[in-house]
């Protein structure tokens, strides 16, 4: 344990430390913004996994209809049904379990990061000294920049969302709401109705009680899920479009606008069927009795023409 404990402190927690002093250093001494500019170049490292999560998700969605199919035809028979769902998978090139990689990924970031910041802002001054021994030797800086200001907003980044008052709860709405629609967004269509009660009560399980945690943890961390779940909603929706998040702004009223001509095309393929033999004899016939109407009056026309030049004789 003591060998796995040593490789966690020197591949996760050192650095993490390290990099958020240097980013305190080159934001004006702001804790806040290095937290921000870590989080963003934490989620741009991540952004290969995030980009094939969401295209995925893209992919399953538009396998949703034949999903639907299979598990109707094979209502009764939930082994096929299973193993026609994955022979669909395989033929569309998707991977329900790749689906998971950043949020497999974000764990132990997620809690890497809760123990840099307790170190990073250490509330004692035995804490203080502690921080000493994670930082690195070859950056005068770092050691420089200690002890660091954890004040952002009017916020005590260093205390938890519970003690900061108001605006610590108003964090854990955030970072409630935020997963919330991140889950939203990423929800992978469901292949019967037990997944489909699963996924809803996940949908609403997992930001409540993530927003009831956040009370109890550093308030910069907050600040590092609320940011992370802003990017990753910015991602998703570029690759697969904001649907679902016009969905919720215009609570479910949002209609596609390619609706109104759909509606008007069975009444023109209605006017191009009628147009049959019978209504291209017709309309030939129309031509004829107009050309034949042209040529009488042509002929009266001339006619009249040929009486008025021998009278005027």
């Amino acid at each position: 344990m003591e060998i796995i404990a040593e490789i966690w402190n020197q591949a996760i927690i050192r650095p993490m430390i390290n990099s958020l002093i240097m980013l305190y250093q080159l934001f004006f001494s702001n804790f806040g913004l290095g937290i921000i500019v870590f989080t963003i170049a934490v989620r741009g490292l991540m952004f290969p996994l995030t980009l094939r999560q969401s295209r995925q998700i893209k992919q399953m969605g538009a396998l949703a209809p034949k999903m639907k199919e299979i598990q109707e035809k094979y209502a009764d028979d939930k082994p096929r049904a299973s193993r026609e769902t994955m022979r669909l998978y395989k033929e569309a090139g998707v991977n329900p379990i790749g689906c998971l990689g950043p949020m497999v990924v974000q764990f132990p970031i997620f809690i890497g990061l809760y123990q840099a910041l307790r170190q990073t802002l250490p509330s004692t001054p035995e804490r203080l000294a502690g921080l000493s021994e994670h930082l690195y030797t070859w950056l005068p800086q770092v050691n420089a920049a200690v002890p660091l200001d954890s004040h952002f907003l009017g916020l005590d980044l260093s205390t938890t969302a519970q003690q900061a008052g108001v605006v610590g709860w108003a964090l854990a709405v955030l970072v409630g709401a935020s997963m919330w629609v991140t889950q939203k967004m990423t929800s992978m269509p469901a292949a019967d109705p037990r997944q489909e009660s699963t996924q809803r009560t996940m949908l609403w399980m997992m930001p409540l009680m993530f927003g009831y945690f956040t009370l109890f943890f550093q308030s910069g961390l907050a600040l590092y899920w609320i940011v992370s779940n802003i990017v990753g909603i910015a991602i998703q929706g570029s690759v697969s479009g904001w649907a679902p998040l016009i969905t919720l702004a215009t609570l479910g009223r949002a209609k596609p606008a390619a609706e109104a001509p759909a509606l008007n095309a069975p009444a023109e393929e209605e006017g191009a069927s009628d147009a049959g033999p019978q209504g291209d004899s017709d309309g030939r016939e129309n031509a004829g009795r107009g050309d034949r109407n042209r040529t009488k009056g042509t002929r009266r026309r001339s006619r009249g023409g040929r009486n008025r030049r021998r009278k005027s004789r």
